[in-house]
Formats: C-alpha cells, sequence, structure tokens
C-alpha cells in the first residue's frame, strides 16, 4: 500500500530536568529501531508516524543552549502537533527527576559507580506499545542485530510505503495491528510458534480485547492479560511495562544479563532469592537500576544489552 507525503511542519520544544543522558537514549533505541520506519543519525531520532488517520514524521533532537528537546513534525499529522507533545514526552522519559531517582539508587554500594557513570539516564520508552511487544516477541532467543533483520522484514511485508517521504529511513508505516494480524509471515525467519504468537497478540490488540496503546488502560489488566498469551512471559511483560506502560518500578523477571551483572558486581548476590531480596532495595525505581545494569554491560563489552 502507498500514500503521498504532505508538505506541511510544525516544531515543538518540550523541556527536560538535567541530568539527561540523550547520548546512550538514542544509543538504546537505535540499536533496537525498525528499519525503515525508525531511524537515529546524528543525534537525531525520525520515524514515520500515523495520528488520527494523518500521515507524517517526527524528527526529535537536543535544543542547542537550553533544556529541551526540540520536535519537528512533518506532513498532514503536523496539524496534531500539540497532542503529539504527549506521547513524545512519554516516549523519552522527559517526566522523569533524575536526581530523586540518582538519591535512591546511588545508595545502594552496588549501583552507585553505574549510576555515577551515566547521571541522566532514562528508560527509552515507545513510540507504540504495539511495535514494542512485537519487537520483543520477534526478539526471543535471537541477538538485537537479528531481531532488527526479521522487523524491517515485516514491516516490508505487511506496512506501508509513503511516497514521496523525504527520508529514505523511515518512508514506511509499521503495519497496524490489523494489517499484521492478517500478513503471511510464512518464511520470515522465525519459528511457527512465534509466528503464531505475534498474529495472536496483535489479533488481540486489533479487535480491542487488549487495549495496550489506548489512554487510559488499566496496566494491571494489560499486563495480567498479556501474561495469559501464549509464548509471552514474565520477562517479556516486565520489558513492555519498563518501555510502553511507563512504570518506574517494573523489572524484567529473570533477565540473564541482570542476573549475571548482579552477580559480578556483588559476588555475594549468587543466587536468585538473595538477589530478589536485594532488587526490593531499588524500589521504586526498579527500571532504572534495570537500565544502569544493562548500560554496565554495555560499558564494558561494546555490545547492546536488554531487550
Amino acid at each position: 500500500m502507498h500514500s503521498t507525503f504532505d508538505t506541511s511542519t510544525a516544531t515543538l520544544e518540550l523541556p527536560f530536568k538535567r541530568p539527561f543522558d540523550w547520548t546512550r537514549m538514542l544509543k538504546f533505541i537505535g540499536g533496537r529501531a525498525s528499519a525503515g520506519v525508525e531511524s537515529v543519525e546524528d543525534g537525531v531520532y525520525r520515524r514515520a508516524i500515523a495520528w488520527r488517520g494523518d500521515d507524517g514524521a517526527v524528527e526529535v533532537r537536543p535544543h542547542a543552549r537550553r533544556q529541551r528537546l526540540v520536535v519537528s513534525v512533518e506532513g498532514a499529522a503536523a496539524r496534531h502537533a500539540e497532542e503529539l507533545a504527549t506521547p513524545i514526552a512519554r516516549m523519552f522519559d522527559l517526566h522523569a527527576d533524575p536526581r530523586e531517582i540518582a538519591r535512591c539508587l546511588g545508595g545502594d554500594p552496588l549501583l552507585a559507580p553505574l549510576v555515577a557513570a551515566a547521571p541522566g539516564l532514562r528508560v527509552p520508552g515507545a513510540w507504540s506499545g504495539f511495535e514494542l511487544v512485537v519487537r520483543t516477541i520477534v526478539g526471543q532467543q535471537v541477538s538485537v542485530k537479528g531481531a532488527s533483520t526479521i522487523m524491517n522484514r515485516i514491516v516490508q511485508r505487511a506496512g506501508r510505503r509513503i511516497e514521496g517521504h523525504p527520508h529514505e529511513a523511515t518512508a514506511w508505516r509499521f503495519p497496524t495491528p490489523a494489517e499484521l494480524a492478517a500478513a503471511d509471515l510464512d518464511k520470515i525467519g522465525m519459528p511457527t510458534k512465534r509466528i503464531e504468537t505475534v498474529q495472536r497478540f496483535a489479533q488481540a490488540v486489533a479487535t480491542g480485547a487488549l487495549p495496550l496503546d489506548e489512554p487510559g488502560a488499566d496496566p494491571d489488566i494489560l499486563k495480567r492479560d498479556m501474561l495469559a498469551m501464549p509464548g509471552i512471559g514474565p520477562w517479556t511483560v516486565g520489558y513492555v511495562a519498563m518501555r510502553a506502560l511507563r512504570d518506574p518500578d517494573a523489572w524484567p523477571d529473570a533477565d540473564l544479563v541482570l542476573m549475571q551483572s548482579i552477580a559480578r558486581h556483588d559476588p555475594s548476590l549468587g543466587k536468585p532469592a538473595q538477589q530478589r531480596a536485594h532488587i526490593e532495595r531499588w524500589r521504586p525505581w526498579r527500571a532504572y537500576a534495570a537500565m544502569h545494569l544493562w548500560n554496565g554491560v554495555a560499558m564494558e563489552t561494546g555490545l547492546a544489552r536488554g531487550g
């Protein structure tokens, strides 16, 4: 399917509290970007969007001098620019108070050096909870890079190209839940069971049974209903709660990288029960603790970690 790009533009400026680690935020999002739909280049985030039936693109960059992000909205969606401030602020975690979070986590000897190394670390959000869950299911038992390859195939097979779009790297709109539920995903590079999980999930969102991206939907009910779906486990639900439901205390349960990192930083925490007891100390900011631990591993190894 194709549609033509409108040339309207609008600009927003969204404030945040310092410190704000834009570089690490972009590195995390960029390493997991859906090729063709979103891109991270030269410190700028871009993606194709659809809002209230209008196509468009957003471009997000830090202001050269002030504590704010500058958001450019291009295309017909530019007429909804004021409404777009809310999802973009959520995506980039602009409401977080990094000093308050650092006061809690920085007091823990295990996390203190990690918090000191990345004081403005945020929990990267997602433009679309639906897209994030699809990516998370696709990423089960494959590398971050491998998941990106399959996501690109899904976009090409089920998404929609926007004609005349100014940026080739973001000229596709991610498939809607209904489009993905109906798509032929045969030979896309995923096991049949995983394809079934993706399409069952897409169908639940398409019918409204799982109102994942609806404002006002109850996050506890969403988590319970996702967990009840075959092929979606506690790790996925915890990760989605962090990034899409924006629960600052979410924790991706039984994450191997996190468990190994905790044990390495404090050898007395080798057993899962000891770890669980220690992780309780990080409430109500466990999602930020997870980001600091993943970031620490990424700094040591140079490899993308977490989701």
